[in-house]
Formats: structure tokens, C-alpha cells, sequence
């Protein structure tokens, strides 16, 4: 039985995914073997030593210790594109309210609660309503920093809006890269994507190399008067500058999900309580999509959009199967192999990878390994965890 933590509201179409006869969740395991979450944040004094996965029902893991969970062999998941089409329609709703005046011609109509006389109400709105004018977005040119699953979606969206767009992402992946429409203009750097856009979406991970890259050097290439929007994380923009750059006119409007004491009630700063993923569509997908790929790591060992394991999946034999992790050091697969040598068990099938400093290895055996076995295999200098499961 493999004991999984909840925490957070998991949509139960992903939690009923788990078989009750092989799955029991909780909220409250002390030792869980897994942990699903979504905005939690986890400690280290949460990886323990049952600890072997932890699986993000959406795509960032900013509340989740990743490097304490590599150094003890937890396999740290998420669910890259599953919220991807709520995120992109939140960021059309940005675009649409960064030309239009809706925000302030509700508030102005709202300000006329009380209005008893229909023709003088409208009298009233139509002499009001030329202080809310706005322009069109066709014919605008809109910048994309980080063309992945949610970035793709908002340059084909804006196509579609028949704004001019322009895109650029330093890591731009070859399956990225064949979703992109080919009328994306790409950019040799951000700061050439900054001066020649009107409009520019966000759309990278807070990573130690992006947080606070909308700073006071990067702002001073975008155009003057240009408008940001921010659905991809908080700490990509640097709040103090974006506040000077503000008041002195470079951004007109900084559109983001992600409202901080400093700039809510800025003139040019529209927030929203990070809606991003928050749709019933959005939450379903995450669950069910992290549910089916920590069943398939607990089952099968198999590894798919890990952020610090590499992806690794090996079909089934009807051998027995060993996962190991180890540190990517050399000599330590050889090891395992003399061990199930000297014990006679013969190798079916095997494949090993690494990523950075950690390796991984499922390894198929023609007889069941025994719990001396894995003990005698954990005790291999650099392994940091085996595990047997089962028969294919």
C-alpha cells in the first residue's frame, strides 16, 4: 500500500486516479512514500526518509525545497501546460484591459447607481464615455519573453488577434520550438524583443537567472510608454523599479497576477489575486495529470516532467524491477552490477540517466529482489536510495 500525503484541495478527478486498493491518501501521514500538493509550502523537515516523490499539481515549484529534495533522491514533479489555456486567456483579458477603458467605465457606471430616468441615464453615459476611449490591439506589436507551453499559446493567440508578434526565449526546446507558428518574428536577445513591442507578456519560471530581470537596466529598452503584463511569477520584476519606471512614463500599465503591498493603488497597475490557474478546467487537468505520473513512478519507476530528475521511462518486462538514485559520479552502476553478479541474478533490461549532479537507473532482474539485496545496494558509496517494484 503506498500511503500519499494531500495536501491543499486536489481536484478529486486527479485523486481518484489513486485505486483505493493500492493508494491510501491523507492528509496527515507522517511517513508518506508521496506528496501531492499544490500551493503548500513544503520544509525540508517534510522530505523525510520515506520520502521518494512530490508532485506539483501546476507548473511552478517555487514551495518546494527542489535541492533538499535531489539530495535525498525525492523525485520533485509538476505539471507543465495543464493550466496553460487558463493562464492564456487571463493574459487576453490583460491585453484587452490594458487598451480599453473597462475597468474605470464599470466603475463610472457604477458610480450612477440610483438613476431612475432611463433617457437621462443615457444622456449621461454617452457624454461620459469619450474619457474611457481606448485603441484598438490589431496592428499592435506584442513581445513574448519564453515561448514554452503557456508563451506559445499566447503568441498564437495574439496571431489570431492579428497583432504583430515577436518572441524570443534563451531555451527555446526543439518541441517548443515545432508548436511555434512560424509568423512569430524571433529575437536575437530580450532587449531588441523590449524596443520593438507595445505590449510584452511574461512567460518564464523564477529561476535564480530570471528573478528580478525586469530591473532598472532592462526597462530602459522597452519603449516609452509600453505596457507589461506579468502571469508568470511575482518575482520576476523588480517592484521598485517597476514603480520608477512607472511614474516617469517608460510603462503606461503594468498588468500582473501577483498584487504587492507597494504597488496596489499605483496609477497604471492593474492586479488580479493570482487567477492564473485558478479555473475548474485548470485544477482537473493539474491533478489528474500529476496523479498519472506518480502513479507511474511509484508502479513502474518511470520518470516524466520531473524538474530535477531526468526523464526516464522503460516498458515493462516480465522481469522484477529495481530504481535506484544515485550521485553522478562514475563507477556506481558498475557496483550494482557485481552485486546482482555475485548473487547470480541475471539483467533483462536496463537504461540509466543523469541530469546535473544526480543520476537515476531502473534495472529489469529475471528473480525478485530480496530486502538484503536493495539494503546491500543502498549501501554503495554514492547511492542515495533503491527500491524494488514488483513483477512487470
Amino acid at each position: 500500500m503506498h500511503k500519499v500525503k494531500t495536501l491543499n484541495n486536489i481536484s478529486d478527478k486527479g485523486l481518484g486516479k489513486f485505486a483505493p486498493d493500492g493508494y491510501e491518501l491523507s492528509d496527515d501521514h507522517a511517513d508518506p512514500e508521496a506528496i501531492v500538493l499544490r500551493s503548500h509550502k513544503l520544509t525540508a523537515n517534510d522530505i523525510t526518509p520515506s520520502l521518494r516523490a512530490v508532485g506539483r499539481a501546476g507548473a511552478g515549484v517555487n514551495n518546494v525545497p527542489v535541492d533538499v529534495c535531489t539530495e535525498r533522491g525525492v523525485v520533485v514533479f509538476n505539471t507543465p501546460g495543464a493550466n496553460a489555456n487558463a493562464v492564456k486567456e487571463l493574459v487576453m483579458a490583460g491585453l484587452l484591459l490594458s487598451r480599453r477603458g473597462i475597468i474605470p467605465g464599470i466603475e463610472y457606471v457604477n458610480s450612477l447607481a440610483g438613476s431612475t430616468d432611463k433617457a437621462e441615464l443615457n444622456k449621461t453615459v454617452e457624454a461620459a464615455k469619450k474619457q474611457f476611449k481606448g485603441s484598438e490591439l490589431k496592428g499592435r506589436t506584442m513581445g513574448v519573453l519564453g515561448l514554452g507551453a503557456i508563451g506559445s499559446m499566447v503568441a498564437e493567440m495574439a496571431l489570431q488577434m492579428e497583432m504583430e508578434v515577436l518572441g524570443f526565449d534563451p531555451a527555446l526546446s526543439v518541441e517548443a520550438a515545432w508548436r511555434l507558428s512560424s509568423q512569430v518574428r524571433k529575437m536575437e536577445n530580450m532587449q531588441a524583443l523590449f524596443a520593438q513591442s507595445d505590449v510584452v507578456s511574461i512567460h518564464v519560471p523564477a529561476l535564480d537567472s530570471t528573478r528580478g530581470m525586469i530591473n532598472k537596466e532592462t526597462l530602459a529598452s522597452f519603449r516609452d510608454g509600453a505596457v507589461l503584463l506579468n502571469f508568470a511569477r511575482e518575482e520576476l520584476v523588480n517592484t521598485n523599479d517597476m514603480i520608477d519606471a512607472l511614474e516617469s512614463g517608460k510603462i503606461s500599465q503594468y498588468i500582473s497576477d501577483f498584487p504587492t503591498p507597494e504597488l496596489i493603488g499605483k496609477a497604471g497597475v492593474t492586479s488580479t489575486p493570482h487567477l492564473g490557474a485558478s479555473t475548474a478546467e485548470a485544477e482537473e487537468n493539474c491533478a489528474m495529470m500529476v496523479a498519472d505520473q506518480m502513479i507511474d513512478f511509484l508502479e513502474n519507476g518511470n520518470i516524466r516532467n520531473s524538474v530535477n530528475f531526468p526523464a526516464l521511462t522503460l516498458e515493462r518486462t516480465d522481469g522484477f524491477r529495481i530504481a535506484l538514485s544515485n550521485n553522478n559520479v562514475p563507477r556506481i552502476l558498475g557496483s550494482v552490477l557485481s552485486i546482482l553478479a555475485d548473487r547470480n541474478i541475471n539483467v533483462i533490461d536496463m537504461l540509466n540517466k543523469s541530469r546535473n549532479d544526480i543520476a537515476y537507473n531502473l534495472i529489469d532482474v529475471a528473480s525478485e529482489p530480496t530486502a538484503d539485496l536493495i539494503k546491500d545496494i543502498e549501501m554503495i558509496d554514492g547511492v542515495i536510495n533503491a527500491r524494488s517494484l514488483g513483477e512487470g
